[in-house]
């Protein structure tokens, strides 16, 4: 499946599946890993509210679904649940750095087992987070250097 991104997309890393897309005025949105791909994957109403959500974060708010996700130490980490068809979505951003909102994990929760995240998924967020970091710093420099 073929995704068209709008005009002012771009790739800002090359191989990564790092993408930049956002209007101006707002933070660029960037997706790390696979989490653009795992978004389109899901069901159409539900990329469209994380969607949605996702642009109150650029622009400067949070969306009343967006909760903080426990274990990362501040509200610079959220995820967004919707429910589908019987299936639970989740999608997880962090807003910690003021370069953008970066995009981490888009997912599918398997477990009928309580809300918790399961730690699989958990751990992906993490190594993201740190790819994240990396990121950032990078568009800091180079916002430095011109």
């Amino acid at each position: 499946m073929r995704v068209k991104l709008p005009t002012h997309a771009k790739m800002n890393h090359p191989g990564t599946g790092i993408f930049n897309i956002g209007d101006a005025g707002e933070r660029p949105l960037l997706w790390i890993g696979s989490s653009k791909k795992d978004l389109i994957a899901l069901p159409v109403p539900v990329r469209r509210f994380f969607g949605h959500a996702l642009n109150f974060a650029q622009r400067g708010e949070r969306h009343d679904a967006a909760k903080i996700l426990k274990g990362f130490g501040g509200a610079g980490m959220l995820e967004i649940i919707e429910d589908d068809a019987g299936s639970t979505y989740r999608a997880v951003y962090t807003v910690r750095f003021q370069e953008a909102v970066f995009v981490l994990h888009v997912f599918q929760k398997k477990s009928k087992r309580g809300i918790e995240t399961p730690q699989t998924d958990m751990t992906i967020i993490r190594r993201r987070l740190k790819v994240a970091a990396i990121v950032a710093q990078e568009l800091k420099d180079e916002k430095a250097n011109r």
